[in-house]
């Protein structure tokens, strides 16, 4: 345990180091209290509207913006040390690659969920000194909301060590996270609202819903409308139904996302390490 908390701390010191952090948290202080303030000007509507607006306006947000900085944190993680020629060096050490790995990872998503809890976390108590809704109802679905931002996070961080360790370059890992990221955040629901239109009722509608868990960017919209008490899911969402979607559910799946590509990863690491 102590070689991987060696491997997360350097990792989260070189986040922070090159800014990351800051710049990850600046961005999302910006925008949340921009969302807030202005999130209802469409609407004639000038400041704080409502929480479950607010909240529903930073989850479309983060859909955009978390797995994007995810991926491009993470994409050379293990490409960067493969070009570099320190990759081979740090698997002659007495590291195991489940330590290497789980150590870049703990470090890498302490960075975003450290950005996300300020990013987000001083917004909330803006809204909280400055609306009439009640603090802890504010604090509580915020505090939710961070963690469901920092687990989406963690998800593309997973999937961009898959990514690195695939590629032999720096270039083609990242044109391929951009590559996911456009799959995830904007193809996927397209193809799949196209597939239902052209199934004309055709598919058994019982296991329609779970197909959104295919989808980790459409679990975690679904997730922050239960956070807020919403029914009026819109889009593709609106096929999801409380039995296939309760919080647990959303969980499990969620964390079976981050699991998944870690497993993957693990394997792929391995497999180069006997090479």
């Amino acid at each position: 345990m102590n070689k991987i908390l060696i491997v997360a701390q350097k990792e989260f010191r070189d986040g922070i180091r090159n800014r990351w952090a800051v710049a990850i948290a600046l961005v999302f202080v910006l925008l949340s209290l921009g969302l807030a303030y202005f999130g209802s000007a469409t609407a004639g509507v000038i400041g704080f509207s409502s929480l479950e607006s607010t909240l529903v306006s930073l989850g479309s947000l983060c859909v955009m913006l978390v797995p994007l900085i995810a991926l491009m944190l993470a994409y050379n993680s293990f490409v960067g040390e493969l070009e570099q020629g320190t990759l081979l060096l740090l698997l002659t050490y007495p590291l195991s690659h489940n330590q290497l790995l789980l150590g870049k990872f703990m470090g890498q998503a302490a960075i975003l969920s450290g950005a996300a809890l300020v990013g987000f976390g001083i917004p909330a108590v803006v809204i909280s000194v400055m609306s009439e809704v009640d603090v802890s109802e504010v604090l509580l679905a915020f505090s939710a909301f961070i963690v469901a931002a920092s687990v989406l996070g963690w998800v593309f961080i997973a999937l961009a060590y898959v990514i690195s360790l695939c590629v032999a370059e720096k270039s083609k890992a990242a044109g391929l996270a951009l590559v996911v990221w456009f799959l995830f955040v904007l193809v996927f629901d397209l193809m799949l609202m196209a597939m239902l239109v052209a199934s004309e009722g055709d598919i058994n509608q019982t296991w329609v819903p779970y197909l959104l868990w295919l989808n980790p960017t459409d679990v975690f919209r679904i997730f922050v409308y239960m956070i807020v008490g919403s029914s009026n899911l819109t889009g593709v969402l609106s096929i999801a139904d409380q039995g296939a979607n309760g919080l647990i559910h959303l969980s499990v799946v969620m964390l079976a996302w981050v699991g998944l590509p870690l497993m993957l990863s693990a394997w792929i690491l391995k497999r180069k390490e006997l090479s």
